[in-house]
């Protein structure tokens, strides 16, 4: 019993033995399809402005798949299942065949059938040799995504396999409404007739202006925050710089035409680099915003307090004489009497001011500061186009062209009124317009009756006194 027991088990075990043996020897003489063919590559050409790395939807790109078959084996076409969505042309598809380092004379015929792009040989395609399919101008979902190779490919034995698996993947971004618009434009015949002249491509492509524009927006709010915050804190240290230069005492007036001129003959430019390379050597850190805020105050305020100074020094000396006269002090006349006519007169020069302060916000693109100039300037970088530049002189201009129009018509209002006021003053007079010597008893009635505008009841009697003994006697009262 014992004995008809080994014996069965060695013959189990021989069997067994038998089977394996056999089995090893079948999967040595089978072909592993898996080997056939190995995807090598499988990107999407970065196609977003200022960014090397972002894959936009709904924008033309390069899709490229690359294969490389087994040292055995050739390949007779190759399907490519590109994401669901995307759009092709066939003649859009280009086909390379390399055989180690020679290109090989290949016609592929490539067709497209909705997102599915197939490539057939005429010839099957040498053993070992790489397969590389380019499908440009390919328009990847909107929606975005994450996509791995799918597909299939057809060795020369006519057998069809399911494309090998790979950890190489296609990331799509999401595309805004304004990218798809720009896409749109690309695709365009007008577009692309246009494109086709050189100056108007490099500075007026229209795809690249419909880009640039919400891209430069926030720089131009940028540039709008910085004049909007610096112009209004300039005005009265402009004034009080004006203040010292017209100082009786030689100390502050030293001090005044001093900062007055190292300012307005120094470039703002190096300003800039001063306070933004030099100030930092010194331990002082501070926001690039900021720091180019105090830059353009300290800077028009030099200009400013020019301008205030030619405005006070215009208005008539019988002004404060006649001010004084009332029992005005030195201090109320100036500000009750000389500054709000003053105002009147430099408003069309401030406002200039105001825009030369705009424009130079794009000087401190130099330094790192995130307004217009600065997003202009990397666009143009990263696509090699001036369009960019165009479009923020259009948002300069937008700013630039009102407030131009705004001067014009307030000093076209200021001189019809400064006609109109003397007209009336030459007929209160009885005169006929004539202009009044300096000193003379017309020139002093003149003075008190446009000081009576800031005067009280009671000052304005006392006006009224003085301008009769002024009729009476005769005198003569110097400015």
């Amino acid at each position: 019993m014992q004995t008809a027991i080994q014996f069965a088990r060695k013959h189990i075990l021989g069997a067994a033995a038998i089977l394996f043996a056999a089995a090893l020897a079948l999967s040595f003489a089978l072909p592993v399809q898996a080997h056939a063919l190995d995807v090598e590559r499988w990107t999407a050409k970065p196609n977003k402005d200022g960014d090397s790395t972002t894959v936009l939807g709904a924008t033309a790109t390069r899709v490229t798949w690359q294969g490389q078959s087994a040292e055995d084996e050739s390949v007779t076409g190759v399907v490519l299942e590109l994401p669901e969505g995307s759009t092709v042309e066939a003649e859009n598809v280009k086909v390379t065949v390399l055989a180690g380092l020679d290109r090989l004379d290949v016609e592929a015929e490539a067709n497209v059938d909705g997102s599915s792009v197939a490539v057939a040989f005429p010839e099957p395609t040498p053993a070992g040799s790489l397969v590389m399919i380019e499908c440009n101008r390919t328009l990847l979902p909107a929606e975005g995504g994450t996509y791995g190779v799918a597909g299939s490919y057809t060795t020369a034995d006519g057998q069809q396999h399911e494309m090998p698996a790979t950890d190489q993947i296609i990331t799509v971004s999401s595309t805004s409404p304004v990218e798809q618009a720009s896409s749109w434009l690309n695709e365009q015949e007008w577009v692309k007739a246009w494109n086709s002249n050189k100056f108007l491509h490099l500075f007026f492509d229209p795809a690249l202006i419909v880009t640039s524009v919400p891209a430069l927006f926030s720089g131009w709010l940028m540039s709008l925050g910085l004049v909007i915050v610096s112009f209004p804190l300039a005005i009265p240290l402009g004034l009080i710089w004006s203040f010292l230069r017209m100082a009786k005492h030689r100390l502050p007036r030293a001090i005044g035409a001093t900062y007055i001129n190292i300012v307005r003959g120094t470039p703002l430019f190096l300003q800039l680099y001063i306070a933004f390379f030099g100030l930092p050597l010194m331990g002082v850190q501070m926001d690039p915003f900021m720091m180019g805020a105090i830059v353009l105050i300290m800077n028009s305020s030099a200009y400013l307090a020019e301008i205030f100074r030619a405005g006070i020094q215009s208005i008539n000396k019988g002004q404060s004489e006649a001010a004084r006269s009332l029992g005005m002090s030195g201090m109320q006349t100036m500000f009750f009497v000389i500054i709000p006519q003053t105002v009147r007169r430099v408003i069309p020069t401030m406002t200039s001011e105001f825009i030369l302060m705009y424009k130079d916000t794009s000087l401190l693109a130099a330094v790192g500061v995130m307004e217009l100039m600065m997003y202009a300037k990397t666009i143009t970088a990263a696509t090699g186009n001036v369009t960019p530049y165009i479009v923020a002189a259009g948002f300069y201009l937008v700013v630039t062209i009102p407030m131009t129009k705004f001067i014009n018509s307030m000093e076209a209002r200021m001189a019809n009124g400064r006609r109109k006021h003397k007209k009336a003053e030459a007929a209160a007079d009885g005169s006929t317009g004539a202009v009044f010597e300096p000193g003379t008893e017309a020139a002093v009635a003149r003075s008190i009756r446009m000081s009576e505008t800031f005067a009280g009841p009671t000052e304005a009697d006392a006006a009224a006194r003085i301008k009769e003994d002024a009729r009476r006697n005769g005198n003569h009262v110097s400015r």
